[in-house]
């Protein structure tokens, strides 16, 4: 797989559009980064990290409104590994005029673009989510 973020991505995206309960995706830290900050913006319920001795599983339990449809309205994956995507610190995004969510990589760790902008650092986008 040359892309495991937009793997994880495209599984809670056709998750959601089938209604799952839960999503379990391969391992890796930066997932596991991911998924924190998915469920402190409150797109997800929950996630936790099982240890299978090899790499390991995440399992993601999305949340869903009163009408069953997913909070999660949109992903998008913006770097990708045939075209990086830097952002400085003056010109961190807003997605949605700040209604959606950034995710960044940055020296102080993945971050949303609000933290970004917050501790005045730039680095490389990975994905926005609305």
């Amino acid at each position: 797989m040359t892309d495991p973020i937009a793997d994880l991505l495209a599984r809670i995206r056709n998750a959601l559009q089938a209604r799952h309960e839960e999503i379990v995706v391969p391992g890796s830290r930066i997932k596991i980064e991911i998924a924190r900050i998915l469920k402190e913006e409150g797109f997800v319920s929950d996630y936790r990290f099982d240890e299978d001795g090899k790499q390991g599983c995440i399992t993601i339990v999305p949340r869903y409104d009163a009408s069953n449809r997913g909070i999660i309205r949109g992903l998008k994956r913006v770097s990708k590994p045939s075209r990086r995507f830097y952002v400085g610190k003056n010109d961190v995004p807003r997605v949605r005029n700040g209604l959606g969510v950034a995710i960044l990589t940055t020296p102080r760790g993945v971050i949303t673009d609000r933290h970004a902008r917050s501790l005045g650092v730039g680095g490389e986008v990975l994905c926005y989510v609305w």
